[in-house]
């Protein structure tokens, strides 16, 4: 709980209309790179930053051999590739290939129409929706 009954039942509407309407825009964009979601979750984390096994762990919410596994697999397709961290010998950083980056790229051309709830509300409330949410996101 975050303190704010009112703010926990604002989040847990916002979760609800995201998940209950993403299933159409996650078989598409698995139909179209041929990945398994888990994967894709992945590349999306790593598209704003590099990052350790370990904080891949962390941003997709999964342990750390799951990660290496995904990692490790993502590896052998090309799409990631491990370098020396530059402050920590001992650790690697995952990025991006191009080829990552295509897909990434296939991700952000893939339609991801809003629901019919959300569409039908007025310019008025969207633009006032928009600006709430972009002060909550910044």
């Amino acid at each position: 709980m975050s303190g704010s009954p009112v703010a926990d039942q604002v989040w847990r509407a916002m979760s609800s209309l995201v998940l209950d309407n993403k299933d159409g825009w996650r078989r598409a964009v698995v139909d179209r790179t041929g990945l398994p979601f888990s994967r894709i979750r992945i590349l999306c984390r790593l598209s704003s930053q590099p990052m350790t096994v370990k904080e891949v762990a962390e941003a997709a919410t999964i342990d750390a051999p799951a990660a290496t596994v995904a990692v490790n697999d993502l590896e052998a397709r090309g799409l990631v590739v491990r370098k020396p961290h530059p402050d920590n010998r001992r650790c690697k950083l995952v990025s991006l290939t191009e080829a990552g980056r295509d897909v990434i790229a296939v991700l952000d051309a893939t339609d991801d129409p809003a629901p019919a709830a959300l569409a039908a509300l007025d310019g008025q409330d969207l633009a006032a929706l928009r600006t709430i949410l972009s002060r909550v996101i910044s």
